[in-house]
């Protein structure tokens, strides 16, 4: 008892080193945000009963919906365009490495409301849409283009073309983050190409994948107001007409801004649960660190 106390009470006691300045420049920040806040929302001329009025209009509520669709079936789509270009992209065959290449080029390249804007005017060019047997009269679908190809379809059209383009490099960077020594393993295994990328290959990308697509993820969300030119009553194209009605545009920003908030916030909780969900396997280092720990308290 004398030995383990004496040891006990020669032992250094390490204590961290303070840092007021910390807390004294995140109190300043917190309290010139508090302030910025503050002399918004007690501006006279911003009108509060318009915001209550119109929070949870059933108008800006199912804009917000819209909004949300739009995004999930723009992601789906871009998603699943994505992984092929990657898989050209990286393919020995120089025909779709070319063609892949070109079109990430050519999306990248131009900006999304000139795509939008090419979509939704897409009539202009072609003004039916015809099926058939080329070079004969023998068709099996005739329609003009206008009803086939609404601004609701060609938004979707505009945006999943445009988010293939950026998400095939994210897919491309996180396939070649895995070890090619794997994929060569597989195959001596007699597994095929395809099912060595969906059973090997990808489900150990999605660590790299998941966090840039779900930014990529919430970018859609508000790119999905640029729809507005082509008349899509997505939530700021609702806002804004309503605004264009009762003249009270800095409330109905305030109402958009609101609910967008409210949907990114929602949105994030996916892309954390699938970040826990394919990051488990490199978590081992700190539960082996956590054990080290364990062990020499024990031994003490």
């Amino acid at each position: 008892m004398t030995s383990r106390s004496g040891t006990q009470n020669d032992d250094i006691v390490a204590i961290p080193l303070r840092h007021p300045w910390r807390w004294v420049s995140a109190a300043l920040v917190v309290l010139i945000l508090g302030a910025f806040v503050y002399s918004l929302w007690s501006s006279p001329n911003v009108n509060h009963s318009i915001i209550n009025e119109f929070l949870f209009d059933k108008r800006v509520i199912g804009a917000a919906g819209l909004t949300v669709l739009l995004t999930v079936i723009s992601m789906f789509i871009g998603t699943v365009l994505a992984i092929l270009l990657a898989i050209m992209k990286l393919s020995t065959n120089p025909v779709l490495r070319i063609v892949s290449t070109a079109y990430v080029g050519f999306f990248r390249g131009t900006p999304l409301l000139l795509q939008v804007v090419f979509w939704g005017y897409l009539g202009i060019i072609y003004p039916k849409v015809e099926i058939g047997i080329p070079f004969t009269d023998f068709l099996l679908f005739s329609e003009k283009t206008s009803l086939v190809f609404t601004s609701l379809v060609a938004g979707i059209i505009a945006l999943s073309l445009n988010e293939a383009a950026y998400a095939a490099e994210i897919v491309r960077a996180g396939i070649l983050s895995v070890d090619s020594g794997q994929t060569e393993a597989a195959k001596s295994l007699g597994m095929s190409t395809g099912y060595t990328l969906r059973r090997i290959v990808l489900p150990q990308a999605m660590r790299v994948i998941i966090p840039p697509m779900g930014n990529e993820f919430i970018s859609m969300l508000k790119n999905t107001s640029l729809l507005q030119v082509v008349a899509v009553m997505e939530l700021y194209a609702r806002t804004s007409q309503i605004s264009s009605q009762n003249l009270a545009q800095v409330e109905l920003l305030v109402v958009a801004g609101f609910w967008y908030l409210v949907m990114t916030t929602v949105l994030s909780w996916p892309q954390s649960y699938l970040e826990k969900r394919y990051g488990r396997g490199f978590s081992a280092p700190n539960q082996q660190q956590r054990w080290l720990r364990f062990s020499s308290k024990a031994s003490a």
